[in-house]
């Protein structure tokens, strides 16, 4: 198994590992406080292990080798276990907004926030420790399954200084209302948290092509070798941690077969070892050859367009 899939799992793992903690130190602090915004914190929690179980699912099933059935691997495992979570995050976030408007209209009063502050801190030390995790291991393998873990666990860190807030305000400053307000206010954070953290997951379900800087780089490496000419019907994907390339480039017509077969070996070795997550597939037309008159997608010729750009 690859480097970046054995971390891919051990991330799943430690999240799967601070969610149970956190599980059981915020089920006593609601018990302690009785407040909304410490109870909308617990059921974040409680998506937070489900949601690290669908990440470990995810990255284990990834991580698994192409077969008959799976010609191009099981990286798409990762994008769904992501949209799993967004669907969590967002159950989440409606349910704590109900609790946060019933708890306004009966005028609710927490108490003992000292319990809740000191869970809330110890929560957030856990969070921070698993945050510098995961970014290691993203900036490795570019998961899309840990990259929207990350983000939920981000939002988990505004969302347990929005409780130290809340319990603080009114239990110390008397301010009633402040736990409700505070919870309607991590509510609406997490829904923004799972709108945005399912957009690279929708991006890699619909096979979106890479960003422009990455394409462009790629073109300007494929421009180095002086005896392709006219790349064309450049089309890039991503699933889970690979990458999956395929582009046309002419070659003269008269070429014998094992010269260009030698010359496309040579530029697949080159380019994959730039991006060494990648499958490539070059197709080979003779000079002179249209594939699809008056397509503009499939005709663009990339090196021109990167002439243009320079």
């Amino acid at each position: 198994m690859s480097e970046a899939r054995i971390l891919n799992r051990r991330a799943a793992f430690a999240s799967l590992a601070v969610a149970v903690l956190l599980l059981g130190l915020k089920s006593w602090a609601v018990w302690s406080t009785g407040s909304a915004a410490m109870l909308g914190s617990l059921a974040d929690t409680a998506l937070d292990l489900v949601a690290s179980l669908a990440t470990l699912a995810g990255v284990w099933i990834a991580a698994m080798p192409a077969d008959e059935d799976h010609r191009f691997g099981h990286g798409k495992a990762e994008a769904l276990a992501a949209m799993v979570q967004v669907t969590l995050i967002s159950i989440s976030a409606f349910g704590l907004a109900l609790r946060a408007v019933q708890q306004w209209l009966a005028g609710g009063r927490t108490a003992q926030a000292e319990d809740g502050i000191a869970v809330s801190g110890i929560a957030m030390a856990a969070t921070l420790a698993l945050l510098g995790y995961q970014r290691f291991v993203i900036r490795r393998t570019g998961s899309v399954a840990i990259a929207t873990d990350h983000v939920h666990y981000q939002s988990d860190l505004l969302l347990n200084l929005a409780v130290i807030a809340a319990l603080a305000l009114d239990q110390y400053a008397d301010i009633a209302g402040a736990d409700p307000v505070f919870a309607l206010g991590i509510a609406a954070w997490l829904g923004w948290s799972a709108w945005r953290a399912s957009q690279k997951a929708i991006e890699q379900l619909m096979d979106q092509e890479w960003p422009d800087d990455k394409r462009q780089r790629f073109v300007e490496l494929a421009a180095r070798h002086p005896e392709l000419h006219n790349l064309h019907d450049l089309r890039t994907r991503s699933s889970g941690d690979r990458d999956f390339v395929q582009f046309h480039v002419n070659l003269p017509a008269g070429m014998t077969v094992a010269r260009a077969h030698d010359i496309t070996e040579r530029v697949e070795a080159d380019l994959c070892r730039h991006f060494p997550r990648m499958e490539l597939l070059i197709h080979i037309d003779p000079e002179g050859h249209v594939d699809e008159p008056g397509n503009p997608l499939v005709e663009a010729n990339e090196f021109e367009r990167l002439e243009t750009k320079r």
